[in-house]
């Protein structure tokens, strides 16, 4: 098992303020077109929409795709505020987030103040039951639907970590059901699994694989999710522009590598495999947890569907719709994570993924990972 470093567990918003935004660093220098390169990688094992990275770690795709004598060193982030905070400081080259941190990375870069440069060049994908997912406690009601259960939480105590993907999917199941919780508490993932076990929480909104492993350990009860209320939520590819305009060979060698890692997702011959890299990969999930996380079918009544997770791998029109939603979404907030209702348009640079795309003879979706029974699921 990997021994996860000591690190910040969850920045209040996903960060700094933007408001601050430091002066621009000196630039990394990654070297001319054709040599080696070292790149420092920020991934997410533990948020399966991002399971792209734990295949490009464990298949090592990137060997194939990069010069010669390139090197890449995966530093796992909790969550992807701490990624986006690794590569504004240029400690971090590249980062697999989810859609939230995302959108904010890209705003770390004002040209009036200075800044990191940080730009999307790729999708991850969307789903509606990666990281909009309700949980209950164990003796709540019997609901006959999703609807029903975040009805349900009227007056009650509902948490999740606020500014995130979660959040936004929260206040947007709320607003749609038309109730409002007694106290809505801004905590993260630990704290709402603890909360769980002490009876202190009725609902939550948590992300995979955290939300099988409540589920199947029983420590609360799945309930509703974005298939409720038609609800996105995805995850970004994000690189450094530095690194994008020394070393455009890079970025295309890295984007096949991407393909080839999101190919071999989609392949439902390889959810074994794909569930025991995420097992050696993370530390205390067990492998059917993990496996159920991508794969696991659940009922509809608890917000079960069909597909787990499209893998667009460019920002096609379903991708900017959620972008453009999300972002609006972070600058609704009071501390503004986002400093713009939409994103600056340099800041989506996906032209390398869709050419090579074309030079594949692919099309943006690639496909989806359907669900499958549990029963499916092989130790």
């Amino acid at each position: 098992m990997l021994k996860l470093k000591n690190t910040v567990i969850w920045a209040a918003t996903l960060g700094l303020s933007l408001a601050a935004a430091a002066p621009a660093l000196a630039k990394v220098d990654f070297g001319k077109p054709g040599e080696p390169v070292k790149l420092i990688v920020g991934y997410q094992p533990y948020y399966t929409q991002s399971w792209s990275g734990v295949v490009m770690n464990g298949k090592k795709f990137w060997e194939q795709r990069l010069p010669k004598g390139s090197t890449v060193e995966f530093q796992i982030g909790l969550q992807g505020a701490i990624i986006v905070n690794a590569m504004t400081g240029e400690k971090q080259h590249m980062g697999y987030v989810g859609d939230m941190p995302g959108i904010v990375a890209t705003f770390r870069y004002i040209k009036e103040r200075g800044g990191t440069d940080i730009r999307i060049i790729g999708s991850l994908g969307t789903s509606k039951q990666q990281c909009n997912i309700f949980f209950v406690r164990n003796d709540a009601p019997q609901f006959k639907d999703g609807t029903e259960a975040v009805k349900w939480m009227n007056g009650k105590v509902v948490s999740s970590p606020h500014g995130s993907c979660t959040d936004r999917f929260a206040r947007l199941a709320f607003q749609k059901a038309g109730i409002k919780p007694e106290k809505y508490l801004n905590q993260n993932i630990e704290v709402i699994t603890t909360n769980f076990r002490a009876g202190k929480l009725d609902a939550a909104v948590i992300w995979e694989p955290t939300a099988s492993k409540l589920q199947i350990e029983g420590i609360a009860r799945r309930a509703a999710s974005g298939e409720d209320f038609n609800a996105l939520d995805g995850g970004f590819l994000i690189v450094l522009n530095d690194l994008i305009q020394q070393r455009p060979d890079i970025i295309r060698a890295w984007m096949e590598a991407e393909l080839d890692a999101q190919l071999y997702l989609l392949d439902p011959k390889n959810a074994g495999e794909v569930a025991k890299m995420a097992e050696k990969q993370t530390e205390k999930i067990s492998r059917k947890v993990l496996w159920t996380s991508l794969y696991g079918e659940y009922p509809k009544a608890i917000g079960g569907g069909e597909v787990k997770n499209q893998l667009d791998f460019v920002v096609n029109d379903r991708v900017r719709s959620l972008l453009n939603d999300a972002t609006a979404f972070l600058y609704s907030l009071d501390n503004k994570p986002a400093a713009a209702d939409k994103v600056r348009p340099e800041a989506v640079m996906d032209q390398v993924a869709r050419d090579v795309l074309k030079a594949r003879g692919l099309n943006s979706p690639l496909g989806v990972v359907k669900a499958q029974p549990l029963s499916a699921f092989k130790e």
